[in-house]
């Protein structure tokens, strides 16, 4: 092989190529020095691995300060009653809730309420104006005074009746006295005139008690007729008969309202108008809970039976009793209506409000629990992390129980009072050393036990 050369004055030639000529080194040479090599440089990090672990450790042993555990949330084994959760949706109800309507039709003059407005029990909603019962009215009362007038006359009659009965009766019987005394010295004729006269007032008097009697009757039955119509036009006030809030206005100043009652047919029955009402008020400082019980529970419901009650709305528990049942199934969805009462006197709870009842059934009393979130289940099996005095991890096995919503009952594997990791298990290993840490409800259980 040749190349191509430049000299000084610039001329060019060809001369051979020297590299052509140059002996390569043998490959086994070059295979050994690569092999030399790559072990020299393992054995380099190796050695260097070392001494950095070393100086760590020598580094970990000096500080004074070293890293702090990982903190773990534990939860104390303890015994609580435990009861399977039952929840059942519902809305609040009013107490009582009616339409108010006029006993009476006619035309409202004044209406004193509306929407919102709270009234006590007696207190006037409304006043009806009914002009042909005014005049009833005032037509009885007349009545009434005429029949007293008609009274006053008879008690007259009789009074002059029984004084001419009483001179009358006198008269005969000084003449009867001395006829029979003295024989001849009264003429008969005189005697027996006497004695007509005597029964003469005797019937005039009861004449006049007859009238007197009959007089008394027309004053009752027109004082009868003048109640009738006195209470009809009570009716035109339209009162609240218990204390409540108005959920509905139905009527306006002028509006002509029925009268809301039932009428009989000539077959006898009863028939109900449908009158225009003219509020409808409803009683919530108790409220009601009308929830459907399915039958599985029905038989564990009793009267007083402590409920507990969250209502989504106001995120607020409250507590309540049952204070009805309806002890029957419904045969179309086999549950029971149960009835719970709310006192409300703050008004928090609106009637139509969203809530979810619990009810607790097949109660165990003191029992082992641990939280629900403390235990890692593998098919049927399951087990804890458990923190020893030293606040070393350890794994239990457990056999568990009765299973509530927020702790679950362990029949075997631990002892009251140790401490189980509760939430993220899959963080610590045995052995591991920890922080614990009493989770929030735990603290609040001791603070509620001191």
């Amino acid at each position: 092989m040749t190349k191509k050369v430049v000299d000084d004055d610039g001329n060019t030639g060809v001369v051979p190529d020297a590299n052509v000529f140059a002996v390569a080194p043998p490959p086994k040479e070059k295979t050994k020095t690569t092999t030399k090599l790559l072990i020299a440089f393992a054995v380099l990090v190796i050695v260097s691995l070392l001494i950095w672990h070393r100086i760590n450790r020598i580094q970990e042993a000096n500080d004074p300060n070293p890293a702090a555990p990982t903190t773990a949330a534990v939860a104390i084994v303890t015994r609580r009653d435990l009861g399977d959760t039952l929840t059942v949706a519902g809305a609040f109800k009013p107490f009582q809730n009616i339409d108010v309507h006029a006993k009476v039709a006619g035309y409202i003059k004044k209406i004193y309420v509306d929407v919102g407005d709270h009234v006590k029990a007696g207190q006037t909603l409304a006043v009806l104006e009914i002009p042909e019962l005014a005049a009833e009215l005032a037509g009885t009362t007349a009545a009434v005074h005429a029949a007293q007038d008609q009274v006053s006359r008879a008690k007259g009659e009789l009074g002059r009746a029984q004084s001419s009965y009483s001179a009358a009766h006198s008269g005969y019987v000084r003449l009867k006295q001395a006829a029979d005394s003295q024989p001849g010295l009264v003429a008969q004729q005189e005697v027996d005139d006497a004695q007509a006269r005597d029964l003469g007032g005797q019937s005039q008097v009861a004449s006049a008690e007859a009238a007197l009697s009959a007089a008394r009757q027309q004053l009752e039955e027109a004082e009868d007729k003048q109640k009738q119509f006195a209470a009809l036009s009570d009716y035109t006030r339209i009162t609240a008969p218990f204390a409540g809030v108005i959920t509905v206005r139905y009527a306006d100043t002028g509006s002509l309202i029925a009268a809301g009652t039932t009428t009989s047919t000539p077959t006898g029955t009863s028939t109900s108008t449908q009158s225009m009402p003219v509020v409808q008020l409803a009683e919530i400082s108790v409220l009601r809970l009308v929830l459907q019980i399915p039958e599985s529970i029905a038989p564990q419901i009793h009267d007083g039976g402590s409920i507990k009650v969250h209502v989504q709305a106001l995120n607020m528990d409250y507590q309540g009793k049952v204070a009805r049942f309806a002890d029957s199934l419904d045969p179309q969805t086999r549950t029971m209506e149960t009835e719970i009462d709310f006192q409300n006197s703050t008004g928090k709870l609106m009637p139509g409000m969203f809530c979810e009842a619990y009810f607790v059934h097949n109660k165990k009393s003191s029992v082992l629990t641990v939280p629900v979130e403390a235990v890692n289940r593998t098919g049927s099996e399951a087990s804890v992390l458990t923190v020893d005095s030293n606040n070393i991890v350890n794994r239990r096995s457990i056999k568990l129980g009765q299973e509530g919503s927020n702790y679950i009952e362990v029949e075997s594997g631990l002892n009251e009072s140790e401490r189980v990791i509760v939430g993220n298990l899959s963080e610590f290993t045995p052995g591991q050393k920890v922080q614990p840490r009493l989770t929030e409800r735990e603290t609040v259980n001791e603070a509620g036990k001191t």
